[in-house]
């Protein structure tokens, strides 16, 4: 199974703590970076984007917390066929992602943690501001089935053009075709109580690898695999 990894250069250290966990548990994984200027190079993404002071989604009229906010939904061009994974940088994998493939329902065009609405939290990470839209936190974790022809529907032009708001609430997809994996696959750090057997620990509230950071309850989680891999 191919899995795509979101890249912000900003947060570089915590995609390295990703990757090296992932290979840990899922020996041999095939990881690919999105990274953004890669991804224009190709012509693949060519998204309107203001970064002066921050980076701001210019079809969405709102800003967006990091470069690969809409890239993700390129993955069924990437993959092109069987099932492939998507993730956030700020995860911290703690089972082997084939496991997911247990779960893979071929009769949907996307499998999701379909978490409940939660309140706004104000910021997130590295101060950026939260955004609220329905089915937040969903596209966090995208088990991709791109045989589906549902997927057909999301064309390149509109990864590039529809607002983020659409995409990450998958408005092309009926609700019959977006299914559902068990929550420990992407368990939110510091908002959801910690499962009994995690499977990806996901710090969407931000981690130890932002400077000036003071800390929070299971940063050991990040540290220890920080550690890990630098030995």
């Amino acid at each position: 199974m191919k899995v795509y990894i979101g890249y912000d250069p900003r947060e570089e250290a915590a995609y390295d703590v990703a990757v090296a966990s992932l290979r840990r548990v899922t020996p041999g994984a095939d990881v690919t970076p999105l990274k953004a200027d890669r991804l224009a190079a190709w012509g693949l993404l060519r998204r309107l984007v203001d970064r002066r002071g921050g980076l701001y989604d210019l079809p969405s009229n709102a800003p967006c917390a990091t470069e690969f906010a809409a890239s993700r939904f390129l993955v069924p061009h990437l993959a092109q066929t069987g099932w492939a994974l998507f993730t956030d940088c700020d995860m911290v994998f703690l089972a082997d992602v084939r496991e997911l493939l247990e779960q893979a329902d071929p009769s949907k065009a996307v499998m999701v943690v379909k978490h409940p609405s939660l309140e706004d939290e104000g910021t997130k990470m590295d101060g950026a501001l939260q955004v609220r839209y329905p089915r937040k936190n969903w596209s966090s974790v995208i088990l991709w089935n791109c045989d589906h022809p549902a997927n057909q529907r999301l064309s390149l032009q509109d990864v590039n053009e529809r607002p983020g708001r659409d995409l990450h609430r998958f408005y092309w997809l009926a609700d019959s075709e977006i299914g559902s994996l068990s929550p420990d696959w992407n368990w939110l750090v510091g908002v959801q109580p910690k499962p009994l057997a995690p499977k990806i620990a996901h710090f969407t509230l931000g981690g130890p690898w932002f400077p000036g950071w003071t800390g929070a309850e299971h940063d050991d989680i990040w540290l220890a695999e920080h550690n890990r891999k630098g030995r």
